[in-house]
């Protein structure tokens, strides 16, 4: 496939490899991405409720719906990303989710706020997933845990920044004024670098993963098609890993304002507690992708999960902003290490080649099992009037989590009806 007659000429010229101009596109969509996520929707909860007496459930309900549109839509997606690559798909998510956004502020019924932000959370849960991942992981594979761990940060960064940005905006007028930030800066972040400079793979270029030659050997790296990788017990356990990790990011992650508010935490508190989780989450996603290769990525994920549940039950009791800090500071590193390992764990267990499609049927379980956590948390919350029960449950199924990451081995050559691993 052709690359852009930009990115030919940059090649040609630049000191460097184009992969990390690659990589700064995919920093710059994920920066973008982060525009319908959970905790830019949590400070929007209580004064979009509050003026229009919505439930919780409901306004959780959106979140939910659209990661259930997500599932249906990944499937299908994925074999286009590996064909086509990831430069159409991000390019329209970024511009799909900017004007959704902005949107959002002429909200003057539940059912317009579900249409809008039902289709944001879809490409945020789907495409914008397959399109980042699948770019970073042709370009990278020796590579591939910087450049996540870099990715990952990028996206980190995009949960920090973007909340205080709808609170600044909120200030000088109302939540209407806040998603009008949050869909221009979706916009002016997102959509020209991706337009004018990605490229579907090195070889369209010329290059090779990683900037090596053809002649300076290569990384042993498996190549799965999707049907041979849901014949193998680490696809099912990694898929097993997803499902129960990702009602605790969304449910928790959604409430986490609305919860700490409730325990008595002031609301500038609560908001500087969710600004310490995503810089947590920050922090430890990037240094999660320094770990030493030869050490198994599923201890990493081990870990990851031990440190969530500790983060959730820590919530719980939550007296005054120092413990709010501190709890919400531990869920959001072990959700940092989450979100850098795992992208990581499905690459290195199942190669680049038919990622998108393999990522598809994965990212389906994934986003029904964060349309769960934020209904699951609004419910109980509704039916015993606090988030005691939806926290112990999320803390439950990190323990039980830790145990699917310490099953699940890296898929063997000749075992289950693996193919040969092939040299890329």
């Amino acid at each position: 496939m052709l690359a852009p007659a930009v990115p030919r000429l940059l090649a040609a010229r630049l000191p460097f490899f184009y992969g990390w101009i690659v990589l700064a596109c995919i920093c710059l969509a994920g920066f973008a991405r982060q525009g319908p996520a959970v905790a830019v929707l949590s400070v929007f909860v209580v004064p979009m409720t509050d003026s229009f007496g919505w439930s919780r459930t409901e306004i959780a309900g959106a979140v939910s719906l659209g990661g259930v549109l997500a599932a249906f839509l990944s499937p299908m997606l994925g074999p286009l990303v590996d064909r086509q690559g990831a430069r159409l798909i991000l390019c329209l998510a970024v511009l799909g989710t900017g004007l959704a956004t902005m949107a959002l502020s002429l909200t003057q019924s539940l059912v317009w706020f579900y249409l809008l932000f039902c289709f944001a959370r879809m490409n945020w849960a789907g495409p914008f997933d397959l399109g980042l991942y699948s770019a970073l992981n042709n370009w990278f594979v020796a590579r591939r845990a910087m450049a996540t761990s870099i990715a990952t940060l990028a996206q980190m960064s995009g949960l920090v920044a973007l909340p205080i940005i709808a609170q600044l905006a909120m200030r000088d007028g109302d939540w209407r004024s806040g998603w009008i930030a949050v869909g221009w800066t979706v916009l002016l972040v997102g959509f020209a670098p991706v337009w004018l400079l990605m490229v579907r793979r090195p070889e369209d270029l010329g290059l090779q993963p990683d900037h090596r030659t053809p002649s300076a050997g290569a990384r042993v790296e498996p190549q799965f098609s999707r049907a041979a990788a849901m014949r193998t017990r680490a696809f099912w356990l990694l898929s097993l890993y997803t499902v129960l990790v990702f009602p605790v990011q969304a449910g928790v992650s959604l409430h986490q304002a609305a919860h700490l508010i409730e325990r008595g935490i002031a609301p500038f508190a609560a908001a500087t507690a969710i600004g310490v989780f995503s810089v947590l989450s920050a922090i430890t996603s990037f240094a999660v992708g320094f770990l030493p290769r030869r050490w198994p990525v599923r201890y990493g994920m081990l870990g990851a999960a031990v440190i969530l549940s500790v983060g959730t039950f820590g919530l719980i009791g939550v007296r005054s902003p120092v413990e709010a800090y501190a709890a919400a500071g531990v869920f959001g590193a072990g959700i940092g290490a989450i979100l850098t390992l795992l992208p990581i764990a499905w690459a290195d267990y199942f190669g680049r080649q038919s990622y998108g499609a393999i990522r598809g049927v994965a990212l389906s379980l994934q986003v029904i099992a964060q349309a769960v956590g934020p209904v699951l948390s609004g419910g109980l919350r509704d039916w015993t009037g606090n988030y005691t029960a939806s926290l112990s449950v999320f803390g439950v199924l990190s323990v039980f989590a830790a145990v699917a990451a310490l099953a699940a081995r890296r898929p063997r050559p000749g075992a289950e009806g693996i193919p040969r691993i092939a040299e890329t």
